[in-house]
């Protein structure tokens, strides 16, 4: 049996259930592993000597602020290798995936592997824990599995989509018919997959969901279908997941095709409950909100790439206040151009708060208000990073990871408070100061008990020839789609 004691850190966040807002924050503090659970936690003075003495590794936490591994829940890792592409870097969401779906035609099953390591070892340098990915294009052989396999290697906790895109643009879809797929072959390898990878274990390190792309790659019978099929496996956790109301051309796209607005059609496919979490939500109205909030939809917020990509900001105050779970997603690398998941948390901070001042303003009993009722405070740091930890965990269906308390999965991010973005900010309040002031890398990751990241270096893959791999890959993917 292995244990791992996180000795004497200057703080630890603990996010957990024992403050209803934010979980007790506990200075000059431990935590005690064994396996791959928290076995302990509390002062360091009261730290058992026993436990002292079992422990097989011991982290040296002073000066450093300990939190839960942050959640993503919303990437397209194959996206990395095509970050910064010309001709796209100004275009919005259609023009953009016009542009890239030609080159995304030309990936191939090592392309997929590397690139999710690639994604996967920025996400767990930021302090990412686990991660979802939507893979939703499979050319030239490409299976769920070349990302599966990226993922074990370099050691972080999956939630695996099998994506899908059923209807090219013959059919009045925005992908071009090549990179489509029959709607019997997404189902029937939905169903192998679930089978043969999902878990519903406490501690699971990977788990399977159905994400048909969006609604203008896929049918609804296709969205009916996997909806069914996923719900078959009852009491499996087994989640579904697509990308909804993510701008205005989505919007108007939803009301030519179904005469509904993307949240109404969600409700008729039958896709809102606890079950689904949708990818973006920018223009999401009050009915909308409503809906989601009553079935208790998630919502994975991801304001880089809404900023990218100019859809627009996401009402996300308005969705906390009615109920809704909203969790975090860098969202794909090409429609971020990083995947750093304390940038990501920094950044829905700062959008929610100049997001408030720009709506319009209102007239109330007479009195005229300009969408500035709470101000700053629209999202404070530590509602950011409840969103980027406990709300991850419950838009991914998680209970056993995004806090620390005895019992949960012993995911945790070590921040050297001692760096230079922290200088003058740590020393008045460490947990505010990780989103307002920098937006520094992991000193340590440790994954189910299992440090990933060690001294601010990856500690499961050589990180240097990966790069070089992914980057000869990235070149020979654009050059084969420029002699298309």
């Amino acid at each position: 049996m292995s244990s791992l004691l996180i000795d004497n850190a200057t703080c630890i966040a603990t996010l957990d259930d024992a403050d209803p807002a934010n979980g007790r924050e506990l200075t000059d503090a431990s935590l005690f592993v064994r396996d791959n659970q928290i076995e302990w936690l509390g002062p360091a003075s009261e730290l058992p000597p026993a436990l002292r003495s079992e422990a097989t590794e011991v982290i040296d936490a002073r000066g450093h602020l300990v939190t839960p591994g942050l959640v993503n829940t919303h990437h397209h890792m194959y996206q990395s290798l095509t970050r910064a592409i010309p001709g796209v870097q100004d275009a919005e969401l259609f023009g953009w995936l016009r542009g890239l779906y030609p080159i995304w035609a030309g990936l191939t099953p090592e392309m997929v592997q590397v690139s999710t390591q690639v994604a996967m070892a920025e996400l767990l340098l930021s302090g990412c824990t686990t991660s979802s990915d939507h893979l939703y294009i499979y050319p030239n052989g490409v299976r769920l599995e070349d990302s599966i396999e990226g993922a074990k290697a370099i050691g972080m906790r999956f939630m695996a989509t099998r994506g899908s895109m059923s209807v090219g643009q013959s059919a009045g879809g925005l992908p071009p018919d090549r990179v489509v797929e029959k709607e019997d072959a997404i189902l029937k390898d939905s169903q192998r997959l679930i089978e043969t990878w999902h878990s519903a274990a406490h501690g699971a390190m990977l788990q399977v969901a159905l994400a048909p792309c969006s609604p203008f790659s896929v049918s609804p019978a296709l969205m009916h279908e996997s909806a069914a099929l996923a719900r078959s496996f009852k009491g499996q956790g087994v989640r579904l997941h697509t990308h909804l109301a993510e701008n205005d051309h989505d919007i108007a796209y939803s009301r030519e095709k179904f005469s509904k607005t993307p949240a109404q059609y969600a409700q008729e496919l039958g896709w809102l409950g606890e079950d689904v979490w949708h990818a973006h939500c920018v223009k999401l109205d009050d009915e909308g909100i409503s809906l989601f909030a009553a079935s208790r939809t998630g919502v994975a917020h991801c304001p880089c790439s809404n900023m990218r990509l100019a859809s627009g900001i996401a009402p996300i105050r308005r969705m906390l206040n009615a109920g809704v779970p909203v969790g975090l997603g860098v969202d794909g690398s090409a429609s971020n151009d990083a995947a750093h998941m304390v940038n990501e948390a920094r950044q829905a901070l700062l959008l929610a708060r100049v997001g408030r001042a720009l709506q319009a303003p209102e007239t109330r009993e007479g009195k005229t208000f300009f969408g500035c009722d709470l101000g700053p405070a629209e999202m404070t740091a530590r509602d950011a990073l409840h969103i980027a930890t406990r709300g991850g965990a419950r838009v991914l269906g998680r209970t056993d990871i995004g806090h620390l308390a005895p019992g949960m999965c012993a995911d945790i991010a070590l921040f050297d408070l001692r760096t230079l973005g922290f200088a003058g900010g740590a020393v008045h309040d460490p947990v505010a100061s990780l989103l307002l002031c920098a937006s520094p890398q992991a000193a340590y990751t440790v994954v189910n008990g299992r440090v990933v990241v060690r001294n601010g270096q990856l500690a499961t893959v050589d990180l240097g020839p990966l790069l070089e791999r992914h980057n000869r890959l990235a070149v020979a993917l654009t050059e084969s789609a420029r002699q298309l």
